[in-house]
């Protein structure tokens, strides 16, 4: 049984995030049941890096003294499943607009489909998408999206070091990736469907590990909420 000293001197938390969520709602919903629980007038709980509400799965929690370490969890690898839907562009890369183009898909073979990965593996130079969280004078980028407003992003290095298509039912196209911090698997959808001379959006997303902690081993928040309690 995890004690209130527990908490304050530092516990590390597998969270499955559940589906349209922020991540800063579960920690809110956390911290909140921490409180309740031991009668805290505060106590500090942090994520190590950002689930989009549209994706699923691995989100490490940290409380107490164990936040001073949140930048050590964020800088490790990830890994990442989901499916791109192919022949389709959305302004946000992903379900959270409306489709605003639809492209040839005609020619989309399944070694198409698998050899075009392997443009993608190694480091490569990513454009973040504009519906995302990054600041720009002082301003989400979702925030300009939102009103409309364009702004010019600048490309950024990452290393995808797997990607691999596990499974292919068209348009839907099922993938396992595995990157290295700040990758975006939208953008990734959306530079994988440019290279099959069509176009694509990512149309679900979950995470299942970082470093070296599994989704397999994560509570979901009503799990975690009946733990604390018993």
């Amino acid at each position: 049984m995890i004690t209130e000293e527990n908490f304050k001197d530092g516990q590390v938390l597998l969270i499955d995030k559940p589906l349209t969520w922020t991540s800063f709602q579960v920690v809110n919903k956390i911290r909140w049941e921490i409180k309740q629980r031991f009668n805290l007038k505060k106590i500090k709980v942090g994520h190590a890096g950002t689930l989009d509400p549209l994706a699923t799965g691995l989100l490490i929690l940290c409380t107490g003294k164990q936040t001073k370490n949140i930048n050590t969890y964020q800088g490790q690898i990830k890994e990442y499943t989901g499916t791109f839907t192919i022949g389709a562009t959305t302004p946000s890369y992903d379900l959270e607009t409306a489709i605003d183009k639809t492209f040839e898909t005609a020619h989309i073979t399944k070694d198409l489909l698998q050899n075009t990965c392997a443009q993608f593996i190694g480091e490569i130079n990513q454009k973040p998408p504009i519906f995302s969280a990054i600041k720009k004078d002082g301003k989400r980028l979702y925030e300009l999206a939102r009103k409309g407003e364009s702004t010019e992003i600048k490309t950024r290095k990452v290393t995808v070091l797997e990607f691999e298509i596990t499974a292919i039912k068209m348009p839907n196209v099922s993938f396992r990736i595995v990157c290295s911090k700040g990758t975006y698997i939208r953008s990734l959808a959306f530079d994988y469907g440019k290279a099959l001379n069509s176009g694509a959006h990512l149309s679900a997303l979950r995470r299942t590990k970082i470093g070296q902690f599994s989704v397999e081993k994560a509570l979901s928040v009503n799990e975690f909420i009946s733990n604390l309690k018993s």
